[in-house]
């Protein structure tokens, strides 16, 4: 409970001073689909559909900069999308949220963010978006952006 209020308190604190004042745009996405038990899985036919699916929904749409978690499902939803883009994913420890919160605000400009479904609700509402539901295995394809004083959600499919 402390470390959520740590989050959410450091999370409102940054998003008054991100990006030199102009307002910053993150999009927090759920690793896309993985089969259920298995550690450190690689995506499904589906998920790697959803990957490709993720480099049409952000046409026509900035993006900066990808924080990703080192995992390997983690790495293969955004590879597309960074190929794409020509940009260079930042590995980010998921376990030290607050610090990648930080890391994520101090950049500004527009953010792609890739969590689990045990850290996704924690980051949106950290980065000052309002916290979606608890997410169970098979909610997949899921995007938050957090940005302008609201929170919208989306779908990659």
């Amino acid at each position: 409970m402390k470390r959520r209020a740590v989050l959410v308190a450091l999370g409102l604190l940054l998003a008054g001073c991100a990006g030199g004042g102009g307002a910053q745009t993150v999009h927090v996405v759920r690793h896309f689909d993985t089969p259920k038990g298995v550690q450190d899985a690689e995506l499904t036919a589906q998920g790697e559909a959803r990957a490709q699916a993720l480099v049409r929904w952000f046409a026509g749409k900035p993006l900066d900069a990808i924080f990703v978690t080192p995992f390997r499902r983690s790495r293969q939803t955004i590879a597309p999308l960074a190929e794409a883009r020509g940009i260079v994913p930042v590995v980010y420890d998921w376990e030290q949220q607050a610090a990648a919160v930080a890391r994520i605000r101090a950049g500004g400009g527009a953010v792609l963010v890739v969590g689990h479904s045990n850290t996704v609700p924690e980051l949106v509402e950290a980065l000052g978006g309002v916290r979606p539901p608890a997410m169970v295995h098979e909610d997949f394809g899921g995007i938050w952006t957090v940005g302008a004083g609201e929170t919208v959600k989306g779908v990659v499919e």
